[in-house]
């Protein structure tokens, strides 16, 4: 297919452009101009070539359309000289297999979609790169979607998952509304949940045992001889922040210490740091525990800069997910571990499970002692 030609070049659409200096009230684009310039500058050589298609490669090769297919098909019936022909006809043509079109052909494609938010943050980040690994392992393909935007809902997010026909959703961060979920089994998508628990018998959720490792920062901070302590969450109020601040403030009512809660802002070092200098005015406040290592760094700087608290002399911080910044020299945070890589290993292994129940994984955690803790 030849590129479009216009009168009027992309240049000529640029210089008219520019001398209205971009308002386009000024220059009334006319349809010939518009396909122009997205026809010269964003199509051209693309149009020009295009992908080679299969078609094209059969009768290179001197075969029908459906050996090419079935070629390239796993699985599929093709004579040995035929795939030969295939194959060196593909090469020497620079053909390569449009998955999308053969995901949407066999109503299913090697796609895992996979919807979070605050992707920035360095447990994420180290989430999304180890599970992304994963699925290329295993031959599948990881369609991200970022949620900050929809935090609220992420049902259109899922739905649009359902156009690519994912196989499977990985949901790291928000909670999908039950119309979603039933629309996943009626549709054959497996549901995979980290770090929150829905009380469905029909979808497969994977947990660090949150509950746990916030009792081991509030045994920690009682062992420290703490009588007044501050739980430290954002204002986002995750399902994992919420069962972490619950468990650390019973554990603390049983031991008879009176607890401080915080929790404004997104999950950053900035809020941290915030509720460090909002806490730490109360010179009482000897021992903190930070639903986030994120926020737990914020909170010691805030507590060494603006504060002058010394750490742990004056005040204890522990942490939460054993983050790498966490063992920097310049922090040595005490916190609890969660394990990314068994997490990732238990997503997986949802993936690869036949059965439609439930498949419930709760992956242990640990104590990492270092310096913040007297």
């Amino acid at each position: 297919m030849k590129p479009f030609k216009s009168p009027l070049s992309p240049f000529e659409i640029r210089r008219k452009w520019n001398s209205t200096n971009g308002k386009a009230t000024h220059f009334r684009w006319n349809e010939v101009a518009f396909m122009s310039l997205i026809g010269e500058l964003i199509l051209g050589e693309t149009m020009a070539r295009g992908f080679v298609t299969a078609e094209e490669v059969a009768k290179h090769a001197g075969v029908s359309r459906s050996a090419v297919s079935r070629t390239f098909t796993p699985g599929a019936s093709v004579s040995k000289a035929v795939r030969r022909k295939v194959l060196k006809s593909a090469r020497e043509l620079g053909y390569r297999v449009n998955r999308l079109a053969q995901g949407l052909n066999n109503d299913r494609s090697n796609l895992i979609g996979v919807v979070g938010a605050n992707l920035s943050s360095p447990f994420i980040s180290r989430q999304l790169d180890l599970l992304s690994i994963g699925l290329l392992r295993r031959g599948l393909q990881c369609l991200l979607l970022n949620a900050a935007d929809a935090r609220k809902d992420i049902a259109p997010l899922i739905e649009l998952l359902f156009e690519f026909r994912a196989q499977a959703i990985v949901v790291l961060s928000g909670e999908p509304p039950a119309s979603i979920v039933d629309e996943c089994i009626a549709n054959g998508v497996r549901l995979i949940l980290i770090n929150q628990r829905l009380d469905r018998t029909d979808t497969s959720m994977v947990l660090s045992d949150d509950s746990r490792g916030a009792d081991l920062a509030a045994l920690r901070l009682i062992a420290a001889k703490c009588k007044k302590v501050a739980v430290v969450s954002s204002g986002n109020q995750t399902p994992a922040q919420i069962r972490r601040a619950t468990a650390f403030t019973q554990r603390m009512q049983i031991a008879d210490i009176e607890v401080v809660a915080w929790s404004q802002g997104p999950t950053s070092y900035e809020s941290g740091y915030k509720a460090g200098c909002d806490l730490l005015s109360d010179n009482k406040i000897d021992g903190a525990f930070c639903v986030t290592d994120l926020m737990a760094l914020g909170f010691l700087d805030a507590a060494r800069i603006e504060m002058n608290r010394r750490v742990p002399q004056d005040v204890s911080i522990v942490g939460f997910d054993d983050i790498p910044q966490a063992g920097w020299k310049s922090y040595e945070l005490t916190t609890i571990a969660q394990s990314i890589p068994a997490l990732t290993e238990q997503v997986l292994a949802a993936l690869e499970t036949a059965e439609p129940e439930t498949h419930l994984q709760v992956v242990p955690i640990s104590m990492v002692e270092r310096k913040t803790v007297r």
